[in-house]
């Protein structure tokens, strides 16, 4: 009974240490968006879908423009004045003409969007530099800062993002960004959108059903081309022109089995113990 409570006892023990000790996620810190991160699109000059089969959950929002700038969603303003509601929008819909405090809250949140792109760009020491001469397509990327001083192709054959949940990918990109039709961003190991920064000096070209991971911090215009789908956010200093599309932040998953699973382990043990005193009594 003392040994098996003794191995009991040590066993939790380990698993409090191991509960509260950190993984070391890899790659540079991560990007804060501050509350430019409580919208899945933001743009400063204007939101559109040329049809009305586009899809986007979470909120939406222009600033300093008006809500004339967000067309083809056919925007229903709610009472309050302060957002509008539309069918294509699993959320709200924002602009800066809006009853107060939507003016001061976009504001703020362009602002933290600008932030967060100076911050990406301003990253120094890249673990690669101009990988692929500008052409990642087929290549497995781990985490890590990669500059190019050029723009950046995906091909067709995509490309795959690879590490744990915890781990971060900082993209810097000096020209523009072009994700070919059909080409897919691959999420491997546990690789979250959410940790993915795809910092873009020029302008996003998201090919037809192409399918795109991670954040897009933009100084220019970002175009997602017929059924081509987004996990991540659109954070455009210009314009989003979409066309058929899925947007999506994706969905944040804590790594719960860092504790979970040998809690569950200590449990299981607890469990055998018990019964086999139980048997011998």
């Amino acid at each position: 009974m003392l040994i098996s409570m003794t191995i009991i006892a040590s066993m939790i023990a380990g698993v409090g240490f191991y509960a509260v000790s950190p993984s070391r996620a890899l790659g540079p810190t991560a990007v804060n968006l501050n509350t430019s991160g409580n919208f899945v699109i933001l743009a400063e000059s204007g939101i559109s879908t040329a049809t009305a089969t586009t899809a986007i959950t979470g909120d939406i929002g222009v600033s300093p423009i008006a809500a004339t700038a967000i067309t083809g969603f056919g925007l229903i303003l709610d009472v309050s004045g302060t957002f509008s509601t539309s069918t294509l929008v699993n959320g709200r819909v924002y602009a800066a003409d809006y009853a107060a405090p939507t003016p001061t809250m976009l504001a703020t949140a362009v602002n933290d969007m600008v932030t967060a792109y100076n911050d990406a760009a301003g990253r120094t020491t890249p673990d690669f530099t101009d990988l692929g001469a500008g052409d990642i397509t087929s290549q497995t990327l781990v985490p890590g800062l990669y500059k190019w001083n050029t723009g950046l192709t995906v091909g067709a054959a995509g490309v795959t993002i690879s590490g744990a949940s915890a781990d971060v990918w900082i993209f810097q990109v000096s020209g523009t960004l072009t994700l070919a039709s059909n080409a897919i961003v691959t999420l491997s190991g546990g690789a979250q959108a959410s940790n993915i920064f795809w910092q873009v000096a020029g302008s996003v070209t998201i090919g037809s059903s192409a399918a795109m991971k991670g954040v897009i911090l933009c100084a220019t215009l970002i175009a997602m081309n017929t059924g081509a789908t987004l996990e991540g956010r659109a954070l455009s200093q210009t314009a989003v022109t979409l066309d058929s599309n899925s947007v999506t932040a994706g969905t944040v998953i804590p790594e719960f089995s860092q504790v979970l699973i040998p809690f569950v382990g200590v449990l299981l043990v607890i469990v055998i113990v018990s019964r086999r005193r139980n048997e011998k009594t």
